[in-house]
């Protein structure tokens, strides 16, 4: 009587490979495939929950003549914290509150660029709806690790993204006096919350920091991209 070939027990990472009733050659291939999976290498996308960066929300709310200056000052508050070079840090006052700014050329003149990208599409929205109603955009900042890429017949290196935090930029247009008092106020205090969400944030998370692999001077690339949207305000912040 013939023997019936059966596969010795799978380890646990492979349970979920499906790999019953195979053939012996099938099942080395599934056992080359687990092997992969278990150092990390993959033949095709992670599951999104095992790759999904941690993303941070941060409410910025202004009016169209210190917007700009609002999220330059955030966007420079998250760079002190994320940006690992050896530069000299400056301070910028924005409203009431003095804010860190992190001295390289490069890096300011990103921050420079996207932020009044930022505000001229804000600028276009506005124009082309009630001016009334104000306007809502989004700036986003990532941050990358280097990857060696290793698959069947490809090699290299990836970026992935390993963190990201997103700015809920709401511009505020006033349309009296009153308003205009009341939308001081809550940018003040918004900013002032803001501020002390990235320092409790990156003071709380820092597991998820890959650690330093390369001597270059920037470990981690960034990316910094913006995304406009019209909405409303004043109910919204409910300082009316």
């Amino acid at each position: 009587m013939a023997q019936i070939w059966e596969p010795p027990v799978r380890p646990f990472y492979m349970r979920n490979l499906r790999i019953e009733n195979k053939t012996p050659s099938e099942y080395i291939m599934s056992i080359v495939a687990a092997e992969s999976f278990k150092d990390g290498d993959y033949f095709g996308p992670l599951p999104m929950e095992q790759r999904r960066p941690p993303e941070y929300i941060l409410e910025v709310f202004a009016d169209p003549s210190s917007v700009k200056d609002v999220v330059k000052g955030i966007l420079h508050t998250i760079f002190f914290h994320r940006f690992f070079p050896s530069v000299r840090p400056r301070t910028h006052d924005v409203l009431d509150l003095t804010l860190p700014v992190v001295g390289d050329a490069e890096l300011e003149t990103l921050i420079e660029q996207k932020t009044s990208s930022l505000i001229r599409q804000l600028d276009t929205t506005s124009d082309l709806g009630s001016r009334s109603s104000g306007v809502r955009g989004q700036i986003a900042v990532q941050f990358f690790e280097k990857r060696r890429r290793k698959a069947w017949f490809t090699k290299g290196e990836e970026e992935v993204c390993w963190e990201q935090w997103t700015l809920d930029v709401t511009l505020a247009i006033p349309r009296t006096e009153s308003e205009r008092a009341k939308v001081r106020k809550a940018m003040e205090t918004m900013l002032l919350k803001t501020a002390m969400k990235i320092v409790t944030t990156v003071n709380r998370e820092k597991d998820h920091i890959p650690p330093i692999t390369t001597s270059e001077a920037n470990p981690f690339p960034y990316q910094i991209s913006t995304n406009p949207k019209g909405d409303g305000w004043g109910a919204r912040i409910g300082i009316f």
